[in-house]
């Protein structure tokens, strides 16, 4: 299977790339080891994305840091000038991870600001009392924005997964090597929790996971389609991610010589990719199908993981 690259929504996974500098492994790796890949959840029976019930990117950067050997320190709250304070000192250090943010109102972006810009994360390099500068994964190098703006952005209040604003991340140390590869033989353990569906994480009433997700938009799309907000966030944002975190675990899986596993995420890979053109089409009865064939993969996948050889130390580290 060629291997996809170009574009795509990997602002966590970019962003951390970035302030690791030249120890940090592929983005395909980084986000594999997010667990991101393995799953799908329906939120609050309303909300359809292509992660694993009870996931979010704040769970997934802590697992993946984790993971590759690595340690940092977390920092949230405060007033708008406690946060800024924190910020500058931090930049003083080095490059800053922040988020997530109000991707609506980085103003920098054409066609903000926005009520649904979604949640996104960024790199800090320099911060004051007049201008934010930064790296915007999402095609926005050396970005500026007025501080007071990016301030307002960086609050965060519109992003359901955390009651914390201005949060970020800062002096990143490696406390042991940790190659690619055994970062990610030490990721099984947590692909498979994801698949079988953690209970111990909260999550809104009415979610849903893995196969029952697929099934749950599935059947919506039978009854008569989705409501406009949910199809753009699929095809803006869902279809692209998943496919291509999918794709990226595919690779991942085969590097460590699980081939049946590698095949059942390309499988859904091209699933989950082939949406795109039918929900932007309206062609929702041939959408529904396709859900209904990537159903029971999920538990294909769960099983195939769980039948691997085991690895000396395997799951020493993990989500």
């Amino acid at each position: 299977m060629l291997h996809y690259l170009g574009s795509g929504p990997y602002c966590y996974t970019n962003s951390l790339a970035m302030v690791l500098g030249p120890d940090a492994p592929p983005p395909a790796v980084i986000e594999t080891l997010t667990g991101s890949p393995f799953g799908m959840q329906c939120i609050a029976g309303a909300l359809p994305l292509f992660d694993p019930y009870g996931w979010d990117p704040e769970i997934g950067l802590g697992a993946a840091i984790a993971l590759l050997g690595w340690r940092c320190e977390r920092s949230h709250g405060g007033t708008p000038g406690e946060a800024l304070d924190r910020l500058r000192a931090a930049c003083a250090r080095g490059p800053v991870l922040v988020g997530p943010v109000d991707m609506g109102l980085l103003l920098y972006q054409p066609g903000t600001p926005s009520p649904d810009g979604g949640d996104h994360y960024v790199v800090v390099l320099r911060a004051d009392e007049e201008r934010v500068r930064l790296h915007d994964p999402h095609g926005h190098p050396y970005a500026t924005l007025p501080t007071g703006a990016f301030l307002a952005a960086w609050e965060g209040e519109s992003v359901a997964y955390t009651d914390a604003p201005y949060v970020l991340r800062t002096g990143f140390v490696r406390e042991r090597e940790v190659g690619g590869d055994e970062a990610l033989r030490r990721s099984l353990p947590g692909a498979v929790r994801w698949l079988a569906g953690r209970d111990d994480l909260p999550v809104p009433p009415g979610s849903v996971g893995g196969t029952a997700a697929a099934e749950e938009l599935a059947a919506r799309l039978s009854r008569g389609g989705l409501e406009p907000g949910v199809r753009t966030l699929l095809t803006a944002f869902g279809v692209r991610v998943g496919a291509r975190r999918l794709g990226d675990a595919a690779r991942c899986l085969a590097v460590l010589g699980l081939g049946e596993a590698a095949a059942i995420a390309t499988e859904q890979a091209e699933i989950v990719g082939e949406l795109q053109f039918l929900l932007v089409t309206g062609e929702d009865a041939e959408a529904a199908r396709l859900l209904r064939r990537l159903a029971p993969t999920y538990e294909r996948l769960r099983a195939a993981l769980s039948a691997r050889e085991p690895v000396r130390g395997d799951g020493a580290t993990g989500p």
